[in-house]
């Protein structure tokens, strides 16, 4: 079969692979129709979450049919319809009884303390061969995909995989109760399905901080109040805009390829801490290979963080969904004590906000597939990573399509 195949960092291949089998009885086989590229497969492109090992097959976002279920999946059929969360969990330890999948005891196989265990992730994620490929083998079938309703369309599925409940997962983290101001840093997809959580949670106000003119163009029509970095200083702004109080709540939907501005005042404001951003990046991505433009780690690692900190009201809350790898230390921990904020963080439990979720695309309350702005076959795969890579105008969210 055809997969998507990290090699190295600036090295991901279309490859053939051999088909997967079962490998135990909680084991089952899906054929995917779709998949999608996600910000976290660009982090290990670009080297800022290491250690992949090269032959893992990447992508994290599935929809498809099942093929073939083991012995102890008693909930699925052949030829059933599901989506894959991205993150896996065993269903019957501790943690994910309580709704805490992403912390399973028992599905990452490098031990309960490891972390969370996800599709097409480093070594110490499992590692799993991810959902980038014409087939996949789902380890604890019988709790983790969820069987789709024929209503709801791949299109819309394949936003349910990972990103439209990492973006209500994050507007659960930052507590948001009704009319509340709320600052998202980022509005790439994560970012959008965070505004669009927000809004389910029935918060006031909602300032968006991103760079690029389509991504702030797609919140604003969500409602949000747009804020461009590289013409304002979002800091600034959101204390203007706020009486110079803050929001109560923010939400970093950025993580560590987070950019510097490159213009106005936040770039003037910003020029002292270009080296100390330059650090920060050597430290966490010392091996790096950009290629013509493509997969060069954000300049600011840090930014978002500091930015959210820094913007936050007094006692607020912020909340971090952007992905951060294990070596990353640089959190402005003093100005976050000295404000009395709440801090909360983590991977997505995706497994716990499905099915209210798909209810939600079910009634119609929500369509994600607005997000789902590029369409792509698989053998498109690489150029479509290049694109998306490179924050190209346009391209906020790659599907791929693997089979009709």
């Amino acid at each position: 079969m055809k997969a998507v195949v990290f090699h190295g960092i600036g090295d991901i291949r279309l490859d053939n692979v051999p088909e997967p089998r079962l490998e135990r009885p909680d084991d089952a086989i899906v054929k995917l129709t779709s998949s999608a590229i996600c910000g976290t497969d660009l982090h290990m492109v670009r080297g800022t979450l290491s250690n992949m090992q090269p032959g893992t097959i990447l992508g994290h976002e599935g929809v498809g049919v099942v093929e073939e279920v083991g012995a102890h999946v008693r909930n699925l059929r052949k030829g059933e319809r599901v989506v894959i969360p991205s993150t896996i969990g065993c269903g019957y330890c501790s943690y994910c009884r309580a709704g805490y999948y992403a912390q399973c005891d028992h599905a990452n196989p490098n031990g309960p303390l490891a972390g969370t265990a996800f599709f097409g992730g480093p070594k110490g994620s499992g590692p799993f061969q991810g959902l980038q490929a014409e087939y996949a083998r789902i380890p604890y079938a019988q709790v983790g995909p969820v069987i789709l309703p024929d209503s709801i369309s791949d299109n819309q599925a394949i936003l349910l995989s990972d990103i439209f409940p990492t973006g209500y997962f994050g507007a659960k983290l930052a507590a948001i109760k009704g009319g509340d101001v709320v600052a998202v840093f980022g509005c790439g997809p994560v970012g959008q399905f965070t505004i669009a959580s927000c809004k389910l949670l029935d918060a006031g106000r909602i300032f968006a901080i991103d760079k690029v003119p389509s991504r702030l163009e797609m919140a604003q029509r969500q409602g949000a109040e747009v804020i461009n970095f590289n013409d304002e200083d979002p800091v600034a702004v959101l204390r203007e805009m706020t009486g110079g109080i803050g929001p109560e709540c923010v939400i970093d939907a950025v993580g560590v390829d987070a950019e510097m501005a490159s213009g106005g005042p936040a770039h003037e404001h910003g020029k002292g801490r270009e080296a100390m951003l330059a650090k920060e990046l050597q430290e966490i991505a010392p091996n790096v290979h950009p290629i013509d433009g493509n997969w060069h780690p954000g300049s600011g690692p840090s930014q978002a963080l500091h930015w959210a900190v820094e913007s936050v009201a007094k006692a607020g809350r912020v909340a971090i969904i952007g992905v951060y790898p294990p070596a990353d230390r640089f959190f402005p921990i003093g100005l976050a004590m000295n404000k009395n904020l709440r801090i909360t963080m983590g991977n997505c439990n995706h497994r716990a906000y499905l099915p209210e979720l798909i209810q939600l695309v079910r009634t119609g309350a929500i369509d994600p597939s607005a997000v789902l702005t590029q369409q792509r076959e698989l053998v498109g795969a690489l150029d479509a990573y290049k694109a998306f890579d490179k924050r190209t105008d346009g391209w906020m969210k790659v599907g791929l399509k693997l089979a009709s």
